[in-house]
């Protein structure tokens, strides 16, 4: 059962790559991150691209305004695939397997 991942990112850069590298790390791999760029003024979207670039599992996609989280959720949520979905914040990080044992539940 795959898993959309959805991250809205706005100017948290300081922690964005902790967050990422613990969502490319999880052990379910059947899973994809959809991380929408609300538009930050810092180096929020350079980040992005970087991790977009190196693994095809990150899709990105960036509002046109700066709209808050909401918006940037209803983006990616249009464009999920996963018959799950799990919502992270961009400062926050998981640990390797929880996308796994929270998918378990639903099987």
């Amino acid at each position: 059962m795959k898993t959309s991942i959805i991250v809205a990112v706005y100017n948290t850069a300081d922690y964005l790559k902790q967050c990422l590298d613990s969502l490319i790390r999880q052990t379910d791999s059947n899973i994809e991150i959809l991380c929408v760029d609300d538009c930050s003024t810092d180096n929020s979207l350079e980040i992005l691209r970087s991790y977009a670039a190196c693994d095809n599992r990150i899709k990105l996609f960036r509002t046109e305004k700066n709209s808050g989280p909401a918006v940037a959720r209803n983006i990616a949520i249009d464009n999920a695939t996963g018959e799950l979905t799990a919502f992270v914040d961009s400062d926050d990080w998981l640990s390797d397997d929880a996308i796994e044992k929270t998918a378990t539940i639903f099987q």
